[in-house]
């Protein structure tokens, strides 16, 4: 059985959409943030598929691919690795070594398959609903020190959520934090 591995950026008070600007990995606003790539590169070892919803995969199928200088090794992780789309209305995918499952059952059976982890990012709605449904094994929070006030959420009112393990914590040079947590 494969773990399904939600990892997030999110600020201290739980924030996940980015579009406000405070995701820095990558770009130039923190001086060093190899520690935090060579983290996201060990991740990426255990792992031999990515999830999304519609919306993230359709932003990320149109950047990723064009990428031709990626010197993290991002793009080449993701051209060789199974991506899968939850998606009821999309037909072709458009990306190479991209399949598209119609709902979570599938997700569940896709759990099943011989594998390593299958790990989904970004992708708040599908998120929610893997969070809903209690397909989530763990947790990779990075925890940005920054405190925004309002935005999308990880944990939303009402969604129960099982009792959950730390195991282990990770701090950056950047005063990012790795927070990685297990379903009990």
């Amino acid at each position: 059985m494969r773990d399904l591995v939600v990892t997030q950026n999110i600020t201290i008070d739980g924030v996940i959409d980015a579009s406000g600007g405070w995701f820095t990995v990558g770009n130039d606003a923190v001086a060093d943030d190899s520690d935090i790539i060579e983290t996201l590169m060990e991740h990426t070892e255990r792992c031999d598929a990515v999830l999304f919803g519609r919306v993230t995969f359709e932003e990320m199928r149109g950047y990723w691919p064009e990428q031709t200088e990626d010197e993290t090794g991002i793009t080449d992780d993701l051209n060789r690795m199974t991506k899968y789309v939850v998606s009821g209305s999309m037909g072709d995918p458009g990306w190479q070594n991209s399949i598209v499952l119609r709902d979570l059952e599938q997700v569940r059976a896709l759990k099943e398959q011989p594998g390593l982890d299958i790990v989904s990012t970004g992708s708040i709605t599908l998120v929610h609903s893997l969070i809903a449904a209690g397909l989530v094994d763990e947790f990779r929070l990075f925890v940005y020190p920054v405190v925004l006030g309002k935005g999308a959420k990880l944990f939303t009112d009402g969604v129960e959520v099982p009792a959950l393990r730390l195991t282990e914590t990770r701090r950056f040079r950047s005063g990012v934090v790795l927070l990685r947590y297990r379903a009990a």
